[in-house]
Parts: structure tokens; C-alpha cells; sequence
């Protein structure tokens, strides 16, 4: 096999260039686009090849079609309980299905945050929507979600019931779970039980308690102390009445890995639609087709916004490099801001990093000429490693 030794590949070099999106700045097709006319202005003999990547969460959809999905788009009820254009991709009946295409923070107005009350019936629509169209297998991405509703509204989505003790429907996001007296799941969807549906997440956290969803992640949400004590007890009360309703499994799911992943989404996926859950970047690596393009790889080229502790737990680029590294095959990667040691780099199977920040110590010169600093940074990464 081709190898990169002292700096410079030893035989004709294909490059797999495979980084997520640098959040806020670049999508992962656009890094994947700036790396590639990078490396070629200084190697244009190389052959490089783009499989953008992501790991459950924002990008999701935009990755599979690049790797040749049908996008498709439809109206679904937004976080806020506004109409919303989303899009999921299909092919050969395998769906891929962002949560924060529907229910994602990207849809409230900038700096306005509803912790209490943003829902996501609008992913379930989308579920629904990639049903009718034909899906037997779903691959769920969760991240990035607006709401800390436990899923409660998805399900709705998709014909389950959730009532007061009026008998009433009870009002949308996570504040509204507090006044939940029963669960009604027998009109969901049929065809689910006939559906293989794969919960995609970087976060394997439970659902409520000191690491649960509305402890570590609504503060991202606009929540307060209070809201999150308020949603805690709410979502706990929720996960309570689903016990009376299914049983047992409904308190031990709660208490499962990805249980806490996007405001609890993960709960109502694992509970309600008898998901599976997997580390979001492995389940879209098979999804994308990753190990037949690593086959033909002598270099790889990972990366992301921010190399930090995060990104050893479950983010792309490391799943990229566990990968590259069962192969022996040697990985680069790219980022705006770099937070790691070489050393815990090496134990991520990366053999070196470049940041932005290199190039321009300025965060926000960073963040508004990413493609430039990325295309002139690929360059010379393409002196060091390619000629």
C-alpha cells in the first residue's frame, strides 16, 4: 500500500479528502471543495477525492447527497409551530433524516429562544414523509435541536396521543409534558413497526438527571436555571407516564445511551419507534460508502471547525481516523481552531493537524475568509505531504 513517509507520499497519491462542515463558516462541501483546489494548485498530478462526511447532526442530509442521494423537500410545522421547507435524502430505499432540518435552533429568529415550548412535531413529519416515500430503512440524525421535548412531539407526528387530565392534548415542548396524565401510542404509524430505524448521535447522553438532556444542553437552548429544573422534572414525569404505558422498557431506555440526544428526541425515537441506537459518524461512514473510498486512498485529509476535546468523543474526524488507521493508511487533518496536543492527536490516529488560525490569529478573519485561509492552507499541505 501507498504510504506518506518523512513528509512526502512515496508513489502516485489519491487523497480521500473526508472533513465535516467548520460550523458557522463552511459546509463540509464547501471544505471538502476549498481542500481540493488547494492541494492541486501545488499537486495537480494527484488524484483527490471529495466523501464529504457528518456525524448525525446538521450537515447530515447535505453529506448524503453528496455521496448521491435524492434530495427531497418538504413542508413540515417548524420549531415554533410556523411552515418550514426540510429535506431528507433517499436512495434505494435507505433514508436519511436530519432532526435539525425540522426542529433545528438554525430555524428561530436570531436570539430568540423558546426552551419551554419549541417542539419537534415537524421531524416527524419528516419520518412520515420519507415512509410515503417508500423507506424501509432510516437513518435518524439528531443534533442541533431547538426543543427538549423527549420526542413527545415527533411521535404526535406520527399518531401518538399525548393528554391531560382533561383529556385535552397538552401544549407543545417540554413545559407542556408537566401536565401530561396519559400516552396513547397504538395510532402510530404502522408501517414503523416494519422499518429499520438507525438513531444517528455524537452524544450518548441519558435523558434527564445531572448529564441529561436539559442539564447539559438547554442552557445551548435559552434555557435558565429554572427552565432547566422546569424541564427536568417534566421530562422525568414524561418517561413516568410512558412506563404505565409500555412498561418497564420505557424507564431503562431512559436511561440508555443517545436516551438525552437533541432534547430527548432520542427517547422518543428509542421508545417510540423501537430505534437503534449507533455512534452518528459510523452509522453515516456505511451510509456514505466511506471504506470503499478509503480502499482507494493513500492520504487522508479529516477535519472540522474545532479540534478540541469533543472531537475524541464521537465526532467525525476521529471516526474518520479510527477508520483510516485500521487501514494503516496515514491522516491529516484541517480545522479553524486547534485544541489538542500533537500527543492526543496521535492516539486519534491523526499525524497532524493544521488550523486556520495559523494563518490568521484573528477568530473572526477566520470565520468570515475561511475558504481563502482553507484553499491556501490545502496548499500547504500539498508541499508538505505530496510533492
Amino acid at each position: 500500500m501507498t504510504k506518506v513517509t518523512d513528509g512526502a507520499v512515496t508513489e502516485a497519491a489519491h487523497v480521500l479528502v473526508a472533513a465535516d462542515k467548520f460550523k458557522g463558516s463552511l459546509t463540509a462541501v464547501e471544505v471538502a471543495e476549498r481542500v481540493t483546489a488547494g492541494l492541486r494548485l501545488v499537486a495537480p498530478q494527484v488524484t483527490v477525492e471529495a466523501l464529504p462526511v457528518a456525524d448525525g447532526g446538521d450537515g447530515t442530509v447535505a453529506a448524503a447527497v453528496a455521496a448521491g442521494f435524492e434530495r427531497r423537500e418538504v413542508p413540515v410545522t417548524g420549531p415554533l409551530g410556523d411552515e418550514l421547507t426540510a429535506a431528507y435524502a433517499l436512495r434505494d430505499g435507505t433514508a436519511v433524516v436530519e432532526m435539525a432540518e425540522a426542529s433545528g435552533l438554525q430555524h428561530l429568529p436570531r436570539g430568540v429562544f423558546a426552551p419551554l415550548t419549541a417542539g419537534t412535531y415537524g421531524s416527524g413529519e419528516l419520518l412520515r414523509a420519507a415512509l410515503d416515500a417508500g423507506a424501509r430503512t432510516i437513518v435518524f440524525g439528531v443534533g442541533g435541536s431547538a426543543s427538549t421535548d423527549g420526542g413527545a412531539g415527533m411521535l404526535a407526528a406520527l399518531g401518538g396521543r399525548f393528554l391531560d387530565a382533561a383529556g385535552q392534548p397538552v401544549g407543545p415542548g417540554g413545559g407542556g409534558l408537566r401536565d401530561l396524565a396519559t400516552v396513547d401510542l397504538s395510532g402510530l404509524d404502522p408501517r414503523i413497526a416494519d422499518t429499520d430505524i438507525v438513531l444517528a448521535s455524537d452524544v450518548d447522553n441519558p435523558l434527564t438527571g445531572p448529564k441529561g438532556a436539559p442539564a447539559v444542553y438547554g442552557p445551548q437552548k435559552g434555557a435558565s436555571p429554572e427552565d432547566v429544573a422546569a424541564l427536568d422534572a417534566a421530562l422525568a414525569h414524561y418517561a413516568r407516564v410512558l412506563e404505565k404505558t409500555i412498561g418497564a422498557q420505557a424507564a431503562e431506555a431512559a436511561l440508555s445511551p443517545g436516551a438525552g440526544a437533541a432534547g430527548g428526541i432520542g427517547y422518543g425515537a428509542l421508545v417510540g419507534l423501537a430505534a437503534s441506537f449507533r455512534p452518528g459518524i459510523e452509522v453515516m461512514l456505511d451510509v456514505l460508502g466511506f471504506d470503499a473510498a478509503l480502499s482507494r486512498a493513500t492520504l487522508v485529509i479529516t477535519g472540522e471547525g474545532s479540534l478540541d476535546e469533543q472531537t475524541l468523543h464521537g465526532k467525525a474526524p476521529a471516526g474518520v481516523a479510527a477508520a483510516a488507521r485500521a487501514r494503516d493508511i496515514e491522516v491529516i487533518a484541517v480545522c479553524g481552531r486547534l485544541a489538542l496536543r500533537p500527543e492526543a492527536l496521535g492516539r486519534a490516529g491523526i499525524r497532524r493537524a493544521y488550523a486556520l488560525t495559523d494563518l490568521e490569529p484573528d477568530p473572526a478573519r477566520c470565520m468570515s475568509e475561511a475558504g481563502p485561509l482553507l484553499e491556501r492552507m490545502s496548499a500547504g499541505i500539498a508541499r508538505d505531504f505530496l510533492v
